[in-house]
């Protein structure tokens, strides 16, 4: 059975307990170095806001993210200064030894000046992939946290954007990129729709029990009107005719120019596909056009 949003908060507590727990199997065989990171991960899991990113918003993001050269990872960037993002159905595989290791959730927030960044699977899915792989291996799922951490690395906060190319080459750039391109997109409220859901009824009880507001899961997804929009938004800017029309991808545009704010003035923008051309005119079809829709 696939993950709900509402179910995100009862999964961050039981993932909690595991953490919390020395004598877990996840604490007990870990080394004190990879204890300090789990360390950090309970503490961004408790105070961390949570996210739930539906498959075409997820979709956008990695498609936005291939375009994207570089990012700044300050808090002011992020939707929230610690999170615990879900993508529905994943968001891709890391590579381990050999092993491709899908990557459901991101989780971050501050560590020793830096973001901590840590990638992580679902016990689902990681018991699901496991039985295609060894029909004759059996798991002890008490025994493992829903959220499973698979690898972390920490990302330098700077002023200016930061490369892709210098991350942690322990993070799959493909995967970093997605999420830069989530918080970016989540910043344009015409594009993207925000909507709020509450936890499952028995984690709101067993919150209310420890003295604890009932939590919520952000849910993020595009609005329907994302869509090529058959018009040019720049007709008769540049005093050119065209006998055609074509289709524009979506690319970032950068606010370079002195009139934005000093917040502004190099801040990203997504900036949707369209059909550029006088209309009425044949629409030229040479290449591909991948349509990101609900």
């Amino acid at each position: 059975m696939s993950l709900r949003p509402s179910q995100l908060p009862k999964v961050r507590r039981q993932t909690l307990r595991h953490l919390r727990d020395s004598a877990s199997p996840l604490r007990a065989k870990t080394s004190p170095e990879s204890a300090l990171g789990l360390d950090a991960l309970a503490t961004i899991l408790e105070a961390g806001d949570l996210f739930w990113v539906q498959q075409d918003m997820a979709a956008l993001s990695v498609h936005a993210g291939e375009q994207l050269a570089a990012a700044r990872w300050a808090t002011p960037d992020r939707p929230a200064p610690c999170g615990l993002l879900f993508w529905q159905d994943g968001i891709g595989h890391m590579d381990a030894q050999g092993v491709q290791i899908p990557v459901e959730a991101c989780a971050w927030g501050p560590y020793q000046g830096e973001m901590l960044l840590w990638l992580l699977m679902s016990r689902d899915r990681l018991v699901a992939e496991s039985a295609a792989v060894r029909p004759d291996l059996t798991l002890v799922t008490e025994e493992i946290p829903p959220l499973v951490p698979v690898s972390a690395a920490t990302i330098p906060v700077t002023a200016n954007p930061l490369p892709m190319v210098e991350v942690d080459p322990g993070l799959p750039q493909p995967v970093v990129a997605a999420l830069a391109s989530a918080w970016l997109l989540m910043q344009q409220p015409l594009l993207i729709d925000r909507t709020r859901e509450c936890a499952d009824k028995p984690t709101a009880r067993a919150h209310a029990r420890d003295g604890l507001p009932a939590p919520e899961v952000t849910v993020v997804d595009l609005r329907r009107q994302y869509t090529p929009q058959d018009q040019d938004p720049d007709a008769g800017t540049d005093g050119r005719r065209y006998r055609h029309r074509w289709v524009v991808s979506g690319h970032w545009r950068t606010y370079q120019s002195d009139r934005y704010s000093e917040e502004t003035r190099g801040s990203k923008q997504w900036i949707p596909s369209y059909v550029k051309g006088p209309e009425g005119a044949p629409l030229l079809s040479t290449e591909k056009v991948n349509v990101w829709r609900r």
